[in-house]
């Protein structure tokens, strides 16, 4: 270990750090968490870093900045596949992960959620399962986040004010009965706090916070990590590999550095947090003659279970101007449907979220290849529409998976993933009636056109890795800890057993403070 510019760096031939791949919710948060245990973390980050100074109004632009445009591939009946088959999801590539473009949506799992199989029973074709763990255990953990995020509408923190967009979507829900609409549980500074600025409404919360308003690990948990003098951030290193030792343990991760150059770094563990798309793929590409099907994969769950949130869109069109991209983007959410209910012919619950594009993403998404008359009057009627995003709970299949497509390759050579995705009956059954209740909710405040949209590439990426209590049925146990190998750890999105109707992210940084508490535990036993 040396000192450089008052920044660590660490041998690569130091077998005693803990590896983190990944600088996201999951992957950032468990690293300031280690380091302030004391615990030496090196963070390999695929992308590059870009400061808040960095960040462009311009929503191709900052696109092209910060997401993730390497190669993937398609298939399935979902129609994501149909419009946007070289973007099945969108992910973030950049120091902070998707932690720069999220909203700050902050809602815990309700108690039910996490007992889904026991909730909703036998569901034909859907992998359900209750997870390992029980809300009442990660409560305390739960705290813990929302202090940490500062969560609005929680520790005596205010909600955010209501934008034109929540005002139209509150005066519907009011008239049509809903009793729970607000401004939200957001992880967006609604006062100064926290050595931040409060939020200045600027209404660009996708292309990443200027002001810092906005909680991401990339001007909180990193810096916090790096100051303890624990933690090395590594910079637009592409992990390619997993090795392991004869024993069967992770010994060594390899990657690709900044300049194309192939390095080891040696490891007393690894934590894999590349978001459910790229984890499991790690996973699989890290195939060995002792580990043929791929790391941690002895159930041969690793990819399956791939889940995204029940999604879509509602926008309607007002006499008055609304301005939706005026204010935060997620600036109010309806949460009375949120609940068990099977009566509505579904399993499961949904939110529904208020959202704003700005006029380029608008026209890309609203008809995915629309062109004529009725597609440029809603591009004139830009100003005077309202929008709501849908997300629900979407059941676990074990045909829906993320599968390496070894015909095609990524820039290192290494075979990319593919995206399988079909909607279940359940999912078009949620999707159905929250469309017609996010019409009736616009038709309630005077709408006088309302567009129903279907799934963007956007979205919530979970489970193919998930937590289970028996070896057979998952990948990792309750602390993210794989089954196969003790000192590999599954640190994001992937470990969800099941996706439940709530914004992952404060869960992803829950299960982190959580694993990290483990892990040390663990380290000061020598169990790893």
């Amino acid at each position: 270990m040396e000192q450089d510019n008052n920044k660590v760096r660490f041998s690569h031939n130091d077998d005693h750090v803990v590896v983190i791949i990944g600088s996201g919710a999951g992957g950032g948060t468990l690293a300031n968490e280690l380091a302030q245990k004391g615990i030496n973390v090196v963070v390999l980050e695929a992308g590059a870093l870009h400061t808040q100074g960095d960040y462009v109004t311009d929503e191709w632009g900052s696109f092209q900045l910060l997401s993730w445009t390497d190669k993937r591939t398609t298939s399935g009946t979902w129609r994501v596949a149909q419009d946007f088959p070289n973007l099945p999801a969108w992910i973030c590539k950049t120091v902070g992960g998707t932690t720069t473009h999220w909203a700050g949506a902050s809602l815990r799992i309700q108690p039910h959620e996490f007992k889904a199989k026991t909730t909703y029973g036998d569901i034909k074709d859907a992998s359900l399962m209750d997870w390992p763990l029980t809300r009442e255990d990660l409560d305390p953990y739960y705290d813990r986040a929302e202090k940490k995020m500062g969560v609005t509408r929680t520790n005596g923190l205010p909600g955010l004010p209501g934008n034109n967009n929540f005002k139209v979507m509150s005066a519907g829900a009011t008239k049509v009965g809903y009793k729970e609409c607000n401004t939200g549980h957001m992880a967006i500074n609604s006062v100064v706090r926290d050595d931040r600025s409060h939020c200045f409404q600027r209404g660009f919360c996708f292309q990443g916070c200027r002001t810092g308003a906005k909680w991401s690990t990339l001007y909180t948990e990193l810096p916090r990590a790096q100051a303890t003098g624990h933690m090395e951030l590594r910079t637009q290193a592409q992990v390619v590999r997993i090795e392991h030792d004869a024993r069967g343990r992770a010994k060594e991760v390899v990657y690709y550095d900044s300049e194309g150059k192939l390095q080891r770094q040696k490891a007393r563990l690894v934590a894999v947090a590349g978001n459910s798309i790229e984890t499991p793929r790690l996973l699989l590409n890290s195939h060995s003659g002792k580990f043929s099907n791929g790391l941690a994969n002895s159930s041969g769950q690793v990819g399956r279970n791939y889940m995204r949130h029940t999604t879509g869109s509602v926008y309607a069109v007002f006499d008055d101007k609304v301005e939706m991209f005026k204010g935060t983007t997620m600036a109010g959410i309806i949460e009375d449907e949120a609940v068990f209910n099977p009566q509505r012919g579904f399993a499961g619950g949904y939110h529904m979220e208020t959202i704003s594009l700005g006029l380029p993403f608008y026209a890309a998404f609203l008809d995915p290849g629309a062109w004529g008359p009725q597609f440029t009057q809603a591009m004139d009627e830009y100003a005077y529409t309202a929008g709501m995003w849908i997300v629900g709970e979407d059941m676990p299949r074990a045909t829906n998976r993320i599968t390496l497509n070894s015909d095609v390759k990524d820039q290192y050579g290494e075979p990319v993933a593919n995206v399988h995705f079909d909607d279940h009956p359940n999912d078009e059954a949620m999707r159905e009636h929250a469309f017609q209740q996010g019409s009736a909710v616009y038709a309630a405040a005077g709408a006088k056109k309302v567009y129903r949209v279907p799934p963007y590439p956007s979205t919530h990426n979970l489970g193919t890795c998930r937590m289970s209590a028996d070896a057979d049925d998952g990948v990792c146990n309750s602390f993210g800890q794989t089954h196969d190998m003790p000192n590999l750890f599954i640190s994001d999105g992937s470990q969800f057993t099941t996706g439940a109707a709530e914004n992952p992210t404060l869960t992803i940084v829950t299960l982190a403070i959580r694993q990290a508490d483990y892990i040390s535990a663990q380290m000061s036993k020598r169990a790893v």
